[in-house]
This record gives C-alpha cells, sequence and structure tokens, in this order.
C-alpha cells in the first residue's frame, strides 16, 4: 500500500501535470505544425522552385528509397516550432524583465515601529 500512495502523491504534483499538459499540447501544436509545413508551406515553395513537389522527391538505391523531400519538410516543421518556441520564450523573459525592473511596494513597518509612531503621534497632541 505504501508503494501505490507513493506513487499518487509522485503524479499528482504540480510538475508532473503541468509536464504532462505540455507534452500533449505540444504533440498537438506540432500536428499543426507539419500539417502547415506540409499542407501550406511546402506547396508555396515548390511554386516558387518551379513546380517541385518535395514530399515525393527520393533517390533510388538499390531497392531502397531514400525519401529526401520528407526529410526537407521535417526541416522546415522544425524550424517553424523552434522560431514559434523562440519567440514564446522571448516574450516571457521580457515579462520577467519588466516585473524585475518594477519597484517593489515599500515594506509596512514592523509592530515596534508602529508602536513607536503611535506614541510620537500621541505626544504630538
Amino acid at each position: 500500500m505504501g508503494m501505490v500512495q507513493e506513487f499518487k502523491e509522485f503524479a499528482m504534483k504540480g510538475n508532473v501535470v503541468d509536464l504532462a499538459v505540455g507534452v500533449v499540447i505540444g504533440g498537438a501544436f506540432g500536428a499543426i505544425v507539419n500539417s502547415m509545413v506540409g499542407d501550406i508551406v511546402m506547396p508555396v515553395i515548390g511554386v516558387l522552385t518551379g513546380g517541385i513537389d518535395f514530399s515525393g522527391l527520393a533517390i533510388k538505391v538499390g531497392e531502397a528509397s531514400i525519401a529526401y523531400g520528407k526529410f526537407i519538410q521535417s526541416v522546415f516543421s522544425f524550424l517553424i516550432i523552434a522560431l514559434v518556441l523562440f519567440m514564446v520564450i522571448k516574450a516571457m523573459n521580457a515579462t520577467k524583465k519588466q516585473e524585475a525592473a518594477a519597484p517593489a511596494p515599500p515594506a509596512a513597518p514592523s509592530s515596534t515601529d508602529q508602536l513607536l509612531m503611535e506614541i510620537r503621534d500621541a505626544l504630538k497632541k
């Protein structure tokens, strides 16, 4: 029973749940980027390069086929994902810098200081 409880505590920690959500969203984002590259970007690049269909580019080596066109599409997908991640991280860093640059509110006086100020104010009256 102890191992089950320990696993439950581990699995329900915030970091593990956050990581799982990130992996699922990342997988969905990867599918969107792959579709964008395969269905939008690569056909446009194909038109610009004279009608080349990159998905069908391959070299026959004996019985094997090296599909370097799919590799080119994967490189474009990687570059787009890397660019988006770079922009997200850059925005997060800018936000952190703004928070760090903001002046901290003055600390409230300690209870001793508060008491001394009340005594001072009472003596002034």
